[in-house]
């Protein structure tokens, strides 16, 4: 497993992450998504497993779910368990915020 931290601060990684806009982050040789709801951060692959379409333009339900565009296909945000649709489940990865930056946790390639 690696750790990365993204920005520098608490304040900063709020910036760079406005509530419910994923974001395209880059680590190591991962792609993810991350996105913030309130102070939770999510940090997750950036394709369905489905199909691979872009999770980069997703909806996010009220149930902590986040929509494929392509299918409508609906994954836990927290567990990346498939709630609604037939493929494996939507890898995510540990994203915590801390007084030095956004800590997240990806296996080694």
């Amino acid at each position: 497993m690696k750790e990365f931290t993204v920005g520098n601060s608490q304040d900063q990684v709020i910036s760079l992450f406005p509530e419910r806009v994923i974001k395209r982050v880059a680590l190591g040789e991962k792609i993810l998504g991350v996105m913030r709801v309130g102070m939770e951060f999510y940090a997750f692959e950036n394709s369905c497993p489905h199909r691979g379409a872009s999770l980069l333009q997703a909806n996010i339900n009220g149930q902590g779910e986040i929509i494929c565009p392509l299918h409508q296909y609906r994954f836990d945000l927290k567990t990346g368990q498939v709630k609604a649709g037939y493929c494996r489940d939507l890898e995510v990865f540990p994203a915590i915020l801390t007084e030095d930056g956004l800590k997240i946790t990806v296996p080694d390639s």
